[in-house]
């Protein structure tokens, strides 16, 4: 049977839970999203934010209260979950204790009325991806939380005609140890059934390593959709520099000093960024803690900070330094020597962001 390609996509998609109200709040605030076919996504951002109510709108369990959604230009808006061949996995794995772990995998398929001999080699096929191979025999309910979420997300993976899969939280349950081998998994399921997975988190760090495109969400709204990369070097508002990257991006007041210069304390830093046309002369300089270099004597675009602590952590060394009194933290590599009072750092000009009202001047 063909694989069904779907492009997803989302037209003036808006969603409040108590539209009759006068002061309605939307758990979605009206957007247009397209999830092109075969991609891996992360919805990300903190609790209520509105990701899961995204979610739920794409695979049918929430009608939005205003908008339309086409799957390959089809309007799938007023049908059932059933009949968008959608594939659902929650943050707490739904599974039948009283089947074994092959009658769990192939549950999806003998619903279907695929022939037998397809359904063996689909579940044996996803049983290999997942590691499941050497369980297939045992009964679901004696298994561990993170078993039983493989059982959950191998069910959505062995139907090969779906057009997206669509993850809520589902490594919530998983031990840490599994979680990065899972993402693995996960990457190469989606290169080899080119399934479009779309998986929702608030955990910056499994978004990253999973996926190609990021939707950073806050207060019911897209703030950002970008590659990793992106999201770390050029965060559009100061919220997804806060919440994305560990530490966070480091953020100071400035004030605009001629077209594309800075001044953070008593000192000027150039920047890339043309401020020629900027009214507003308080704005925030962001600059990521690896950016910053540490360098040995007083230059342009250096300041010259009071080191308060230093903590080794394996890999690298993290400074918090202060600065006029703003709190600055660099990251450095373990071997670099730190001296034990006063640093100078050097802003390279091309990572700096400067922000008016918390929005990236482009």
């Amino acid at each position: 049977r063909d694989k069904i390609m779907a492009q997803i996509k989302l037209q003036n998609i808006a969603h409040s839970y108590n539209p009759d109200a006068t002061d309605s709040k939307y758990a979605l605030k009206p957007f247009d999203m397209t999830w092109v076919d075969g991609g891996r996504y992360a919805i990300l951002g903190p609790s209520g934010c509105g990701k899961s109510t995204m979610l739920n709108i794409m695979s049918g369990i929430v009608k939005p209260s205003e908008g339309r959604l086409l799957f390959d230009g089809d309007d799938v808006t007023d049908k059932s979950t059933s009949e968008r061949n959608i594939a659902q996995v929650f943050q707490f794995p739904v599974i039948y204790g009283t089947m074994t772990v092959h009658d769990n995998l192939a549950f999806p398929l003998v619903c279907r009325g695929y022939d037998k001999s397809f359904i063996e080699s689909k579940v044996n096929e996803v049983a290999e991806a997942l590691s499941l191979e050497g369980l297939l025999s045992q009964s679901a309910k004696k298994l561990t939380a993170d078993q039983k979420q493989l059982i959950s997300l191998g069910r959505g993976l062995v139907r090969d005609n779906v057009a997206a899969v669509l993850m809520d939280e589902p490594l919530t349950v998983i031990d840490p140890d599994l979680k990065f081998r899972l993402r693995r998994k996960l990457k190469e399921i989606n290169q080899k059934y080119k399934s479009t997975l779309i998986y929702v988190t608030h955990d910056q760090n499994e978004a990253m390593t999973f996926a190609e495109n990021i939707i950073v969400m806050d207060d019911g709204e897209i703030v950002q959709i970008g590659s990793p990369a992106e999201l770390f070097e050029r965060p559009k508002t100061t919220f997804v520099g806060y919440f994305i990257g560990a530490p966070a991006m480091n953020l100071f007041d400035c004030d605009a000093v001629g077209s594309n210069a800075i001044k953070f304390g008593n000192v000027e830093i150039s920047t890339k960024t043309d401020l020629s046309a900027i009214k507003n002369k308080r704005l925030k300089l962001g600059i990521r803690s690896e950016y910053l270099q540490l360098v040995k004597s007083a230059g342009k675009n250096t300041i010259h900070a009071n080191i308060e602590s230093v903590d080794d952590w394996g890999n690298h060394k993290l400074i918090t330094a202060n600065f006029e009194g703003s709190n600055i933290k660099i990251k450095v590599k373990r071997e670099v020597e730190v001296p034990t009072e006063k640093i100078y750092l050097k802003f390279p000009a091309q990572n700096c962001c400067v922000y008016e009202n918390e929005m990236l001047i482009s």
